[in-house]
Parts: structure tokens; sequence; C-alpha cells
């Protein structure tokens, strides 16, 4: 008989788990614990003998056999945000869509300080007693974690973008003995773990009644901190307080640095730019986000992004997107332009929709690609929205490049931790993956015009048939 908790058989040992930790939280026989991986990634492992019982399969983000009614964000998006007026496909279920900051929040946060002006009003205006967010953590090596803040001074100790591997265990592990009510913030794959949760158990619908969601590009393994470390000669046992987006508010929002301190205290800084690319390449990324489709982290009360488009993005002091998903959340921010606390434009629905692009592009029209790559290598993948998308073999090529670059870079940290080294190993699939993308933009640039050059011809022999 098979005593492996269904979260491990299933998910897990597929290599899709995300470290969100609510399989911890529900798991009644308390048989599991988020442990560290030999990549850098929190997941979890069995502690104690298992009942069998499912609930922690049901509540994950990646479980590839989810019931009926909440086989997608599309079916939890009925139940979770039955009353939001609007709907589109890439988005989901939304209010209004919004680019703009926070005038008190916003130079000590990583971008516009949407988040912590979110989180302080729902303090003060007693819609919740407590926030779930992400905090320095005490522990060795463990350089952020899940922390509960109680007031506003808390908040502003956790105002920060961090790409460093957390999990919802250190905190829900408190929630029941905690008075008063919670808003959490997360990425997309946990604020989808909390509504099934919810959905599991309804009164975590009264204990949670707010979710601030952060529309993510990826979650890093802690591999990514030590790289860019030893970027700048700092081993991994010594880096301090890294931080991951440092402004520099005399340029422009996406000329940000990764900064941390060494062993003897002394800070440096390297700018991103110099890096490269650490986002469309996959890097140090986890496998589960390469079976995500909700970008914008649908799931949530209010979706909170970076304005990667023009003009926000020329101002280095950052600057939000924000979509508004509930009342509640659009109250909060038509309250916050009448009182002058925040600086608000309301953004073109394309206008939104242009700044994620490259998420879209990879996590929706890709998605088909990786899941009939994984399925030809015998892994179990959770259903997705995308996955009947009609593909190029160009960009099939592009995608399965990306999810050996993604695994390789793994593969080869936990070998030599070194940057250096690191580099000259990963050149290779890099140039490749950079010349694949090059055809495959080439190729789609000419169907374009000639797709246009074909419509001008119709429209001209159809004028010419109507002036007969």
């Amino acid at each position: 008989m098979n005593t492996t908790p269904k979260v491990i058989d299933s998910v897990v040992n597929n290599n899709l788990c995300i470290g969100c930790g609510m399989c911890v939280y529900k798991c009644p026989s308390n048989a599991l614990e988020m442990q560290w991986n030999e990549h850098g990634f929190l997941i979890p492992k069995v502690i104690e003998n298992c009942d069998l019982n499912g609930d922690c399969s049901d509540v994950c983000p990646f479980n590839p056999f989810p019931k009926d009614e909440v086989k997608s964000e599309d079916e939890l998006a009925k139940i979770c945000l039955p009353n939001s007026t609007q709907f589109h496909k890439k988005i989901g279920k939304f209010e209004r869509i919004y680019a703009g900051y926070s005038n008190e929040f916003r130079l000590s946060s990583s971008s516009g300080g949407l988040a912590t002006y979110i989180c302080a009003e729902l303090l003060e205006k007693k819609h919740v007693d407590h926030i779930f967010s992400i905090k320095e953590a005490s522990k060795p090596g463990t350089h952020y974690e899940y922390a509960i803040s109680s007031s506003k001074s808390d908040l502003l100790i956790a105002s920060k973008t961090r790409y460093f591997p957390v999990t919802l265990a250190t905190v829900l592990s408190e929630i029941d003995n905690l008075e008063g009510t919670v808003a959490i913030v997360g990425i997309g794959c946990f604020i989808k773990a909390i509504r099934l949760a919810q959905h599991s158990e309804p009164k975590l619908k009264e204990k949670i009644p707010f979710l601030i969601g952060i529309i993510c590009g990826g979650v890093k393994s802690s591999f990514f901190t030590e790289y860019l470390a030893s970027k700048m000669d700092i081993e991994a046992s010594n880096i301090q307080k890294p931080q991951f987006r440092k402004k520099d508010i005399t340029s422009t929002a996406n000329d940000y640095s990764f900064s941390c301190s060494d062993a003897d205290n002394e800070e440096k800084s390297i700018k991103m730019r110099i890096v490269g690319d650490m986002w469309g390449t996959g890097l140090f990324k986890a496998n589960a986000c390469d079976f995500c489709d909700d970008v914008t982290t649908e799931l949530a009360d209010i979706s909170l992004g970076d304005a990667w488009l023009d003009p926000y993005y020329k101002d280095g002091k950052g600057t939000n997107v924000v979509v508004t998903r509930s009342l509640v959340a659009e109250n909060l921010i038509k309250e916050g332009i009448r009182n002058n606390d925040l600086a608000m434009d309301l953004l073109p629905l394309e206008n939104f929709l242009a700044s994620q692009q490259g998420s879209f592009n990879h996590r929706h029209n890709g998605m088909a690609a990786r899941i009939e790559i994984a399925k030809n290598n015998k892994q179990l993948v959770p259903p997705k929205r995308y996955e009947q998308e009609k593909l190029t073999i160009d960009f099939k090529l592009v995608q399965k490049q990306r999810m050996q670059v993604r695994a390789r870079s793994l593969a080869i940290w936990k070998k030599n931790p070194d940057a250096k080294s690191f580099d000259k190993q990963m050149e290779k699939p890099l140039d490749r993956l950079k010349f694949l993308t090059k055809i495959y933009h080439k190729r789609r640039r000419f169907t374009h015009l000639k797709n246009r050059l074909i419509e001008e011809i119709g429209k001209r022999i159809f004028s010419k048939n109507k002036m007969k």
C-alpha cells in the first residue's frame, strides 16, 4: 500500500511544487514540514505517518487532478469574485485598471508603494486586524519569510520586493489561534492556494476577507540570490540583507540594482542591466512556473505590478499597475484618490495588456508547447486553460530551450556555486536560446507583414469590384 501523501506523490515528485505551504497547514496528520531541497526551493517533506485523506492535494495550486468546480482560475473566480463587473480572458474578473503610486510609501517601496498603502488602509480602517506579508528573517540562510504585521510601523519593515523563496506555512500555523481577521499578500499561485483552502474550509473566507496579489514573473531559487552575490565576490554563507530592487530615482524604473552586505557589513551593489536577462531566460526559476497561466493574480481582491510601459517606466521613483477586482478594493483606490493619498490614472485595457505582453506570450501562448514536452516525458501536469493553442515549430523550439536553460541553471549552480564558472557554462545554452528567439521574432514579423499585405490586396480588390 502506498502511504505517501498525495501532494508528495502527484505534485512534489513531479517537480510541480511552488512552496506555498498550504498542504502543511491542511494536513490533519501533521505529516508534512517545509524544508529546503537540493535546488534552493522550499518544498514539503514527510515527517510523520499520513492518513491519506487527500486534503493536502485539494489545496495545491498545481494539483494535476483538481475537482471540476475548481479546475482553473476561471471556475474559482466565479466563486470568490462573484460581483466583479468586468471580465477579460487574459486578466480575469475585474472592476478597473489604474497606473499610479502612493505619495507616502512610494520612495520606501520597490515600485509605487501601492501594496504598503493598501495594507496600511486595511489595518487603519479596520477591514482586517493583521497582515501576512514578507519580512526579513532571523534564521541563518533564510533571508526572508512570511510574518505577521498588526500595525503600520510593522508594515514599513516589509515594504520591498523579495525574489527569494518563502512559504505561507510559517504564518498559517498561527492563523487559527490569531484573534481577528487577516489580509494576505502573495503571488498568484499562493493566492490560488488560499482560495482553494477557502473553498474546502468556508470559515477561512471570514478569517481571510482580503487578498493582495503581486503580479509575478516567476519564483526564483535561493540560488538566484547566491549568484547575484557571487557576481560581487560575496560567498553564500556571508550574504546579509539582500535587496533585490534598489531604485535609482535619477534613472528609469527598470534601471534598478541588487545589493547586499558581506561578512564585514560592507554593502555592495550591482546593476541588474549589467547582470543580463534573468527573467525571459528562466534562469533559476521553479519548474512549476512553466505550468502557471495566471499572469495577473486573477483571484486576488486587488492585483499590483510594475508599470513597465511608457511614460511610467521613465520615472525611477516607481509606478504600479493596479487591477481592482472586488468592491472593497475599488473603494480603497477611489478614496485614496479623493484624499490625494494616491496619484492615479485610469489605464486603458490595451495599455495594461501591453505592459504584461512578455508574460502573456510565455505563459499563455507557450503553455501548449511545455505541456506537450512534459507529457512526452511522462510527467503529470495540471489542467490549463491554454493547452490547445496552435504553435509554430520555431516557437516550440524557443519553449523547449527555455525549459532546458531553467533546469541546467539549477544543476550547474548546485554543482559549482561560482558566478564566473556559471556564466561560462551557461554561455552556449543562452546563445542558443537567443538565436532561436531571434528566428521566431523574424518569422513572426514576416508573417505579420504578409498578413497585412494580403489584407490590403483584399481591400483593393473589394473596392474595385464595388466600383463596378
